[in-house]
């Protein structure tokens, strides 16, 4: 069995999201997290990479563009066929010219409403 709180999506020395979260929000996952931009090399420009797992089917989500971290915010759709099911949420920053990561944070199980 893999445990899920252990797994890291991405891995680097760019600093992690800070005070993230994530939560089902009608059909779709919204996370969110503190602008910590000016600790370590995170820059303002860095992109959320998100990854939605759902292992009951075999399927993920991923986003390695996503809002950036002065935005604090970014909300995913999911397909209507992950309804009822419990996923498993995880949020890094890659910087913009994509040559920095920071290790993936994981954001714990969501139940898709």
């Amino acid at each position: 069995a893999i445990d899920a709180s252990k797994v890291l999506v991405s891995r680097g020395s760019l600093a992690t999201a800070a005070n993230a979260a994530a939560a089902a929000a009608g059909g779709s996952i919204e996370f969110s997290w503190d602008d910590n931009s000016g600790v370590g090399s995170a820059k303002q420009t860095d992109k959320a990479l998100i990854a939605i797992v759902n292992s009951v089917k075999g399927e993920a989500i991923t986003d390695t563009a996503g809002a950036e971290r002065t935005a604090g915010t970014q909300t995913v759709a999911l397909p209507a066929s992950w309804f009822g099911d419990t996923v498993e949420v995880y949020l890094g920053f890659i910087s913009e010219d994509g040559k920095e990561v920071a290790n993936s944070v994981y954001l714990g199980t969501v139940e898709v409403a």
